[in-house]
């Protein structure tokens, strides 16, 4: 066959070009896997209700998160809209202030809600503006309103403490305080409210509630309102103690100086008293208040207000009070100052008043120490007897007044003018005084003998004296000069108790007088300025006295006094002879009768001592030339002294003030009738000494030389 033995071509497969590989391709990225869930079903299922919460939680929470933001833009929107200018919320009193004056126009006492005026964060010392910020809000320039870290530092530390959240710390802020102290724009309304007390007490009311309300107040005041005039109307509202509203009237009340030139010191003390004004103010408890001053000097140094040598500075020498804040003299006279005036200028003003007074500090600072001395030295430890003191001139202007032991003291009971007590012989001056007005002379004699009455209505009365014995026939001075109660009762009935009456009330006393014979022997009830008061007129010639102590009042910043008064000479009671005649037989009393331990060594003085029934209640009244003084002493629940009378321990509490009253003051004479010297009596004739013999015996000669013949 044609093809048979034909090699066959090999089996090769046609050449081919060889293509180019692709680019690897990029795997996708993987979702992270999801981790493998719990093959367990039982937390299966509790992971799914936990999810399904959360969703629910987020879906409503940041809508009401979304609420909550809207409402309260729009309450602070609301809020802000009702502020009014800061400059109009700066004074907020309800009342005004009453600064009152001594004779010589210095401050010594203040009364109502003082304001001293307006200060600024800008014009107020640097040193009280830091520690105010130290204290009570120191990241008051950084935080809107409100502090979160201050209020969860507050709760935590109350927390701790075992207190409740709310009670205690209440990391409030400066904003806040002040919020609260505008009362959320809720002025008083004297006719809306009890008493101004009340709304205070409303405004200063803690809850949740009142909280967020504060909050919301605050937030709205930094919209409208500076940090620094925020700190303004604070400083200036803020209640500072001693009655002082605002940073001013502090620095004045306390240190007697402007708030801009406060010391570190000072600044941190009044810092120190926004926590707790009233029991923490320098003039309750001085010692108390420089331990909280310390404190807040030690905050300034560690925020970098003071270098550690200014803190050193004032810790070492602490803010004192100044001399009118340290003495708080008066306290007794202010108060009845106060009362004195009319009330819509004194005690309920809303105007700022100033009062000048008759009063004279030194002659006050006399009066207390006299007391303290003789209580201190001559009445047992323990003893709860009290006294008062009222000085005056001879034309009724108080000069100092001393209402109870407790001398430092404001709004107290005092004794010296509210006390009613019985007078005892302290009376019997006028009764004398209406003998001499009828005619009756110092030398006038009356027989002190047993003597009694029929009283209608009560039977026989016979007093005696406090001797219980007999003096017969005695003259007027020496009657009143041993506060001998027969005369006394004698003279009495022979003028008239009417008469008696008339003339003790025109000397100025004005209580209920006695109808009875006991009358004369001081069973009527007065007080001790009315008593001072009359024997004032003795003194002054015999004219009536109204014990006065405000001269002067104007509104503060005024120059015209609204009113004024510089005398309390009233008509004439006696004539001026029977008034001088009734000072030198007073006069004998301290010469040589009961008021003896009253005597003023080269000095005239006159007066008269009084113990009541039981001794209940001892007084010394007298005058020198210069000033009159009265002293009470007793028990306020009208226990019996024991062992005082009035020619005792008033005498010398009365002695005492009178020295020191009088210290460098040149001896004057007292204006009295000074009767003649009566004649000396003849002398005896001197015995005729023969001239001795001389004897041969020169020691007879000796003998007679020395005991004569």
């Amino acid at each position: 066959m044609g093809t048979t033995g034909r090699r066959k071509p090999p089996l090769v497969a046609p050449k081919r070009t060889r293509a180019a590989k692709p680019a690897p391709r990029k795997a996708p990225a993987r979702k992270p896997r999801r981790a493998a869930r719990s093959r367990n079903p039982i937390v299966r299922f509790f992971g799914a209700i936990l999810r399904f919460v959360w969703r629910i939680v987020w879906g409503i929470g940041w809508r009401v998160t979304a609420v909550l933001v809207l409402v309260t833009g729009l309450a602070v929107a609301y809020l802000y809209t009702g502020l009014p200018e800061y400059q109009t919320l700066i004074d907020g009193r309800a009342r005004g202030s009453v600064t009152i004056l001594d004779r010589e126009g210095d401050v010594f006492a203040w009364r109502g809600d003082q304001f001293g005026g307006v200060v600024t964060a800008d014009t107020v010392s640097p040193h009280l503006k830091n520690a105010v910020i130290a204290t009570e809000d120191r990241r008051f320039y950084l935080h809107p309103g409100i502090d979160p870290i201050g209020i969860a530092s507050a709760i935590r530390i109350n927390l701790r403490e075992g207190r409740g959240p709310l009670s205690g710390n209440g990391g409030s802020t400066i904003t806040q305080q002040t919020a609260k102290l505008l009362c959320f724009g809720q002025e008083y309304d004297a006719s809306e409210w009890e008493s101004e007390a009340a709304y205070v007490a409303y405004c200063r009311q803690s809850s949740l509630l009142r909280k967020g309300r504060e909050a919301l107040y605050a937030l709205a005041m930094e919209a409208k309102y500076s940090k620094d005039q925020i700190l303004t109307i604070y400083l200036n509202r803020a209640y500072l103690g001693g009655g002082a509203y605002g940073a001013e009237a502090a620095a004045q009340r306390y240190f007697g100086k402007s708030a801009a030139t406060l010391t570190p010191a000072e600044g941190a003390m009044i810092a120190g008293l926004l926590t707790a004004p009233s029991t923490l103010a320098p003039t309750a408890n001085l010692e108390r208040s420089q331990n909280r001053a310390r404190v807040v000097v030690r905050l300034m140094r560690d925020q970098g207000y003071l270098s550690d040598s200014d803190a050193a500075v004032a810790l070492a020498a602490p803010a004192e009070l100044s001399e009118a804040a340290e003495r708080r003299a008066g306290g007794y006279f202010a108060d009845w100052v106060m009362a004195s005036g009319p009330e819509f200028l004194t005690r309920d003003t809303t105007e700022d008043v100033v009062i000048r007074t008759t009063l004279d500090q030194r002659l006050q600072h006399a009066a207390e120490e006299a007391l303290r001395v003789v209580f201190d030295e001559k009445v047992s430890e323990g003893s709860k007897a009290q006294a008062a003191i009222v000085v005056m001139d001879a034309d009724g202007a108080v000069r100092a007044m001393v209402g109870g032991r407790a001398t430092k003291v404001v709004g107290a009971f005092n004794r010296a003018t509210q006390a009613r007590r019985q007078t005892g012989s302290a009376f019997k001056p006028f009764v004398y005084a209406t003998a001499l007005e009828l005619g009756f002379s110092y030398d006038s004699e009356v027989i002190d003998e047993p003597y009694c009455l029929n009283i209608p209505g009560s039977g026989r009365w016979c007093p005696e004296n406090y001797t219980r014995d007999f003096k017969g026939r005695v003259n007027l001075t020496q009657a009143l000069a041993q506060s001998l109660n027969i005369p006394a009762v004698k003279i009495s009935e022979s003028v008239g108790r009417d008469l008696v009456r008339k003339v003790a009330s025109d000397f100025g006393i004005e209580s209920d007088l006695a109808d009875g014979p006991a009358l004369a022997l001081g069973a009527s009830e007065s007080t001790l300025i009315e008593m001072t008061g009359a024997y004032a007129g003795i003194l002054n010639g015999g004219s009536s006295v109204t014990p006065y102590g405000l001269t002067e009042l104007r509104l503060m910043g005024e120059d015209a006094p609204l009113m004024s008064r510089q005398s309390g000479i009233g008509e004439r009671v006696i004539r001026e002879g029977a008034a001088r005649e009734l000072t030198y037989m007073m006069s004998r009393v301290i010469e040589n009768g009961t008021g003896g331990r009253a005597k003023l060594p080269g000095r005239e003085a006159a007066g008269k001592t009084g113990t009541t029934q039981a001794a209940r209640d001892a007084w010394f009244l007298g005058f020198t030339a210069d000033y009159v003084a009265g002293v009470w002493m007793g028990y306020d629940d009208n226990t019996p002294l024991k062992g005082v009378t009035g020619g005792g321990l008033p005498a010398e509490i009365w002695r005492e003030t009178m020295l020191r009253v009088h210290e460098g003051l040149e001896p004057r004479p007292l204006p009295m009738l000074r009767p003649a010297p009566r004649p000396a009596p003849a002398p005896a004739p001197v015995p005729q000494h023969r001239a001795p013999v001389a004897s041969g015996n020169p020691i007879e000669n000796i003998l007679r030389s020395i005991f004569g013949n």
